[in-house]
């Protein structure tokens, strides 16, 4: 650990999970690994399962596509130095580099928050106003709704992390995460304008998960009181075959950090590893855990993927034949 008291810091030190004895780094890095795998893994076939079907080149799907772009992007920015860390016992992590991972983290967490809001507000539309749902929801208004979404998050996360780099820093350079966020490195900061920084992050997180999260209340309980109007059957087909992804991807997401923020308000402590490791699970686990989800509670993403299979099989099926006939 090093003390300065300038800013002439050149590198953080990442601790990972602090207290995590030596002979089990090892299986962490092998658990991170195969983590990181069923990010990738996962997300590039429901990627590839959207590029190449025609019959999914809908609204929805787009958005799909766009989630699991994000989902990849936070596995590639945190994974690969934890996984080093515990591997390699590579710690360190340049002044330069810490704060561009900041960048990433920050602004693809926020840009997953605002996907899950335009996938809202395409259920709404889609079960509230059915018939002008062609016309308003488009692919080419999904499409710049979502780039807009990249676009605008990483202007406004750039003004957040040159904002922190104004601090001194001259304490600790320490970082008890597995990756560098805005919290742990502001809190190594020093000067009168710290307390100021932290509060305009926190504003800006706010908006960031509160602003959408109210809007995608709104719109999923408009959805159930839509659904309360139909008949049984066309209530039960129309909701789970509508919402029901969109429905776990968004809880995935969101109950965990509104558990750690309202325990955190009501005054519950958690130690800083029990912090550490529900910071990673709801960061990390969603992201491997959605592609199962369009897969599973997606009706057009398994009929595209039953149908695939039972082209291949028929194919497979039609060469053997073919060269029973031909001895």
């Amino acid at each position: 650990m090093k003390f300065t008291n300038t800013t002439n810091i050149k590198d953080f030190i990442i601790v990972g999970f602090p207290g995590l004895p030596p002979e089990y780094h090892g299986l962490v890095s092998v658990l991170l690994l195969l983590l990181f795998l069923a990010i990738v893994v996962g997300n590039t076939f429901i990627l590839t399962v959207i590029m190449y079907e025609r019959t999914l080149h809908k609204p929805t799907y787009l958005i799909f596509f766009h989630l699991a772009m994000t989902d990849i992007a936070f596995g590639a920015v945190t994974l690969p130095k934890i996984i080093a860390r515990y591997w390699w016992n590579d710690m360190i992590s340049s002044f330069g580099t810490c704060f561009t991972q900041m960048f990433f983290v920050h602004s693809l967490g926020a840009i997953h928050s605002f996907l899950l809001l335009i996938m809202a507000l395409d259920r709404f539309v889609a079960i509230w106003f059915p018939f002008r749902y062609p016309v308003v929801v488009t692919n080419t208004t999904i499409c710049i709704a979502c780039v807009l979404c990249w676009v605008l998050t990483f202007i406004r996360m750039l003004g957040i992390v040159l904002h922190a780099l104004t601090l001194p820093y001259c304490n600790l350079n320490v970082i008890m995460q597995c990756y560098c966020d805005h919290i742990s490195i502001t809190r190594l900061g020093c000067g009168g304008g710290v307390a100021y920084v932290k509060e305009v992050s926190i504003a800006n997180a706010l908006v960031t998960l509160l602003v959408p999260l109210a809007f995608i209340i709104f719109s999923y309980f408009s959805i159930i009181i839509a659904a309360l109007k139909m008949s049984q059957t066309e209530r039960s087909h129309k909701v789970m075959s509508t919402c029901a992804p969109q429905i776990f991807t968004t809880c995935l997401y969101y109950v965990p950090r509104c558990f750690v923020y309202l325990s955190y308000n009501l005054g519950f402590t958690f130690s800083i590893q029990a912090r550490i490791v529900i910071t990673m699970m709801y960061s990390l686990i969603p992201a491997a855990v959605n592609p199962v989800i369009y897969c599973l509670k997606t009706q057009d993403i398994k009929m595209a993927l039953t149908q695939r299979f039972r082209k291949g099989r028929s194919s497979i099926a039609h060469r053997t034949d073919h060269k029973r006939v031909l001895k």
